[in-house]
């Protein structure tokens, strides 16, 4: 392993084992130990990093729970050779608030998956298990007050009045949460900077995105379903974007710029931002 390490943060309030996963981690996902890579022997890591060989075994437990190494007996342990595979949005978007600077930038339809997912790490920022100095959450979803070409009726593929309000509840109900939960968290001192802010955009998503700490990107296909809902007292049977279930592709940039994965992310970026910075506008309740 070329890879340096160093010793831990003394002033790091993390439990040790977090720490040299962390560090171990952050190699893997920017591809400094790449897949099929054999790591170092538990007492080299204990010894490199100055901690009890438990230790050591408990980071390394984490990393496998993770689906990031595996232990082959007698061998030792390895990065899994596919560690870009479909996966779950959630332990990434947690580790992203163990760094000092977190951003979080996402496109989709209603925010209702992320609402879910962030809630735990602002609860242990709230607790003062995480401290990060920085926060930036970025939501970007659909202008509810024109017509959308999706969803829209199954009879007649017209758009529904009813349905664009009924979705604005939604919408409002996940991504205004999710505001105000980071403001509330600036305003009690417990963050030195943070923002939140929706903005809605002349489009409708067939995609969800997520771009995490401008290193990862979660991205999605909303499948167009039929789904019948009670619109006005009525059920109305709706073509409509279904994005719950959706499996999520997961892409991390490296330390080569002009790899598929760097290109990806930079990529994603540039969308987020032309969007953001033209013809999105703010959302207002």
């Amino acid at each position: 392993m070329s890879e340096r390490m160093h010793g831990l943060d003394p002033d790091d309030p993390r439990p040790p084992y977090q720490q040299v996963a962390n560090a171990l981690r952050a190699a893997i996902l920017t591809r400094k130990l790449g897949p099929g890579d054999k790591l170092p022997s538990g007492p080299q890591l204990a010894d490199r990093y100055g901690v009890a060989r438990m230790t050591v075994q408990q980071a390394i437990r984490l990393l496998r729970d993770e689906g990031l190494v595996v232990s082959r007996q007698g061998s030792g342990v390895f990065v899994r050779e596919r560690t870009e595979r479909p996966v779950g949005l959630r332990p990434h978007l947690e580790r992203a608030f163990e760094e000092p600077d977190v951003s979080v930038d996402f496109a989709g339809f209603s925010g209702e998956t992320l609402h879910g997912v962030i809630a735990e790490p602002l609860d242990n920022i709230r607790a003062g298990r995480l401290r990060p100095n920085s926060v930036s959450v970025r939501l970007l979803v659909p202008d509810t007050a024109i017509p959308w070409s999706l969803p829209a009726r199954v009879d007649d593929l017209q758009d529904s009045p009813a349905f664009r309000k009924r979705a604005t509840k939604i919408m409002e109900r996940h991504t205004l949460a999710i505001v105000d939960a980071v403001t509330e968290l600036r305003e009690m001192g417990l963050i030195e900077k943070a923002s939140a802010e929706v903005r809605v955009y002349p489009a409708v998503p067939l995609f969800k995105l997520y771009i995490i700490n401008d290193a990862e990107v979660f991205f999605g296909y909303y499948p167009v379903q039929e789904h019948t809902v009670s619109l006005e007292g009525e059920p109305t049977a709706i073509w409509d974007l279904m994005g719950k279930d959706a499996i999520l592709f997961h892409h991390t940039a490296d330390a080569d710029e002009d790899t598929m994965a760097s290109q990806y992310v930079k990529q994603s970026r540039m969308w987020f931002d032309s969007i953001w910075n033209t013809v999105a506008r703010e959302l207002r309740s």
